[in-house]
């Protein structure tokens, strides 16, 4: 548990707007706006006399930077994308003191400018770089006295551009133009950085905030899983859907251009990334910095040119794969582990949708992203769920209104049934409920409170108005009685405020939500309810199968009325992937956990394929093939199946209630901020015998075999449930 306070501190203090000062000085080539796509090359010479045990450097750039030191590679791409508040930027904080030496240090920083608004970065007109190591004596500043050059190698690939919600170019290096070595020792092709006059903190590139999670994982050159030609074509097969960066050795005469693209390069007609390289003569070696992603790595290799060998190097978020889910059903477990694969390479600057078509954090995807790292990862990948929520929360409108995705430069639209989604039950309240990190709740409660009472307007039936600023999604898919949905959506958003504002001691916040959320149930039963399901008065369409699940999950819905929503549920099934996580729990609320495993087993097939390490966007294999969203069965087989769940926050105390339907045999096991929670169930009849491990500081409840309570202490535990 002190583990998990330290950290919380830590978070607490990375996610509070930089009071500091700054030595060091904005610098670039030139300060002028800069073209997009744009790769400016930085060095120093630093002499020292000693170096000290620890030397810390600040370092923020627009957009991404790669850090060497004496030649080393020090940082694989440092940097966030830009947008912790409209106008702000992030920076990042390495120890540099393993990398220094006595006497002569050279230290090179290429940076990216991405120079293009999109979907998860704001751009600030202006490529350049802020470095700063102060500590033991010694003090390394950016400014005038820095070399820096436009990395003219670097340019625009050919081919058509990715789609507008990418900030990213597709990139072109010409190794004619440039010395891929240059950071090796001391360039002679470098004039003066220029020194922007423009303090930190202070626009275009805004207020500075600690980088709020860890710097990416890198994994290293490895070899692909096979190799094979096919033409001019190297079809290089990755051991899964990987964010990466590939390498290539070769001879060629000068001029040969070699594409490098994906198989995840285009979805339909919107494009996504791919990389160009043009030979210098001779023997060569190229690593394509910026990432891809793709099961597959094709590398377009012209006549005259002779590839001896292919590999990638593998980068992401570095967090661990400690949750685990197997049972007797292979599906099941095939499903899990893919679940979880696409749930990992939908993480790096925010949660994603997807790793190629938008890399855009659409705050309904990371609803369910957060919950399934919860149950598939380790602690470090809550910092991800925090920092989105927060951006979440800084970005709302003047109104009041929380739109999505942000951080955005060119989209303006709230999609206010996901936004009640994030910012009530399922998001803010669970990321408190799940993590412990009380500290989050004072960010972002004053943001939720103007939302709902502000921003919403209720009805004379107190029910909420429609907003008609944005967009009005609820869901994929057809038959979607919207009105119906809104209101258990808002109801659920007041729940969530409610609890958090019990935490917050505001006494009179809770007592009015409480009202609230009465007053709506009573009016949305009246109103909606028709005597066999749940419908929007003058409707016309069909019972909308998304409408029934939420009503019963949010609790507005009793058991009186169950037998009737089973029957639409059993006849209607509309929902898509997004809105299945909520039609199977409800069937599990409702006491019919067969009825809910065949639904699953019944959804996994419509998502998944063979030929692919991770999971589709929409049932019936449609649009890209890694879209972490449809893996909410992580959520379902480990809280539901297997039934752990928190009672208190952080699982310091936390329930084990299976409902394992059909299914005879389940290993699960989770990581939180008190250690691994793991549980081993097995079926006799109308039995389960458990096996279940307790960390220390933590307690377990069941309920044995003859209904009595337990309350189990830390260490491992044989039950009869």
């Amino acid at each position: 548990m002190k583990r998990f306070i330290l950290v919380a501190a830590l978070l607490l203090a990375a996610l509070q707007l930089s009071a500091d000062t700054w030595k060091a000085r904005w610098i670039s080539r030139a300060y002028s706006p800069c073209d997009a796509n744009t790769w400016i090359a930085f060095q120093k010479k630093v002499d020292l006399k000693t170096v000290p045990a620890e030397l810390p450097a600040r370092i923020a750039a627009d957009s991404k930077y790669w850090l060497w030191i004496n030649g080393e590679m020090a940082v694989f791409e440092g940097g966030l994308k830009r947008g912790p508040a409209p106008g702000d930027g992030y920076y990042d904080t390495v120890d540099i003191a393993p990398y220094l030496k006595a006497g002569e240090n050279v230290i090179s920083v290429l940076v990216w400018y991405f120079g293009r608004n999109g979907f998860s970065h704001m751009n600030s007109g202006t490529c350049a770089l802020l470095f700063e190591a102060v500590g033991g004596g010694v003090e390394i500043l950016s400014d005038s006295s820095w070399d820096a050059c436009v990395q003219f190698a670097y340019g625009t690939a050919s081919g058509k551009a990715p789609n507008y919600r990418l900030s990213e170019s597709n990139v072109l290096y010409d190794a004619r133009k440039f010395n891929p070595d240059w950071f090796k020792g001391v360039s002679k092709k470098m004039g003066s950085a220029f020194e922007i006059t423009i303090e930190p903190g202070r626009p275009p590139f805004g207020k500075l905030v600690p980088r709020p999670i860890p710097l990416w994982k890198d994994y290293g050159l490895r070899d692909y899983a096979e190799v094979r030609r096919s033409g001019d074509t190297l079809i290089c097969h990755l051991p899964y859907n990987a964010q990466f960066s590939p390498y290539m050795e070769l001879e060629a005469p000068a001029g040969k251009a070699v594409l490098m693209v994906t198989d995840h390069d285009a979805v339909g007609t919107e494009k996504c990334l791919h990389g160009e390289y043009i030979t210098k003569g001779g023997k060569q070696a190229y690593e394509h910095l910026p990432w891809l992603n793709g099961e597959y790595m094709y590398y377009i290799v012209p006549e005259g040119v002779t590839v001896s060998k292919v590999q990638f190097r593998e980068t992401g978020y570095d967090t661990a794969f400690s949750g685990y889910f197997r049972c007797d059903d292979p599906l099941l477990n095939e499903f899990w582990q893919k679940a979880q694969r696409t749930l990992y390479i939908c993480m790096r600057d925010t949660w994603m949708d997807c790793p190629d078509r938008e890399r855009a954090q659409w705050i309904g995807d990371e609803v369910h992203e957060m919950m399934e790292a919860f149950y598939a990862l380790s602690p470090s990948s809550w910092n991800l769920a925090r920092k989105g929520f927060i951006e979440f929360a800084r970005w709302a409108a003047p109104d009041g209104g929380l739109y999505a995705p942000v951080p955005c430069s060119n989209w303006f639209r709230e999609l206010a049934q996901q936004s009640l989604a994030a910012a009530g039950w399922y998001g803010f309240h669970d990321y408190w409920f799940y993590s412990a990190d009380d500290s989050f709740i004072p960010e972002v409660y004053p943001a939720l409170h103007k939302y709902l009472h502000e921003a919403w307007q209720l009805d004379t039936d107190d029910l909420p108005l429609e907003r008609t600023k944005g967009w009005n999604w609820a869901d994929a898919g057809r038959d979607i009685d919207r009105v119906a949905l809104l209101h258990p959506w808002y109801y659920l958003a007041l729940k969530g405020e409610r609890d958090m504002a019990g935490e917050l001691n505001k006494i009179d916040d809770v007592g009015t939500d409480e009202a609230m959320m009465d007053r709506l149930k009573e009016s949305y039963n009246r109103l909606f309810w028709n005597g066999s399901c749940y419908k929007t008065p003058g409707y016309e369409g069909p019972a909308d199968d998304r409408v029934q699940a939420l009503a019963v999950v949010s609790g507005i819905a009793g058991p009186d009325k169950y037998d009737a929503i089973l029957k639409v549920l059993a006849n209607r099934k509309e929902a898509e992937t997004y809105f299945m996580r909520y039609v199977i729990d409800a069937y599990f609320v409702m006491g019919t956990a067969d009825l809910a495993l065949a639904r699953l087993r019944e959804y996994i097939p419509q998502v998944m394929s063979p030929d692919y390490s991770t999971i589709y966007e929409h049932r019936g294999l449609k649009n890209t093939s890694n879209h972490a969203w449809s893996g909410h069965g992580i959520i379902i087989c480990s809280q539901r199946l297997a039934g752990i769940e928190p009672l208190k926050p952080g699982f310091k105390e936390f329930s084990v209630r299976p409902q394992m339907a059909s299914l005879k045999h389940i290993e699960c096991g989770l990581e939180t901020a008190y250690g691994m929670i793991e549980v081993t169930l097995d079926r006799r009849g109308r039995r389960i015998n458990a096996v279940i491990s307790v960390p220390e500081g933590t307690t377990a409840v069941v309920t044995d075999s003859r209904g009595r309570l337990q309350r189990l202490s830390p260490g491992q535990h044989k039950v009869v449930l």
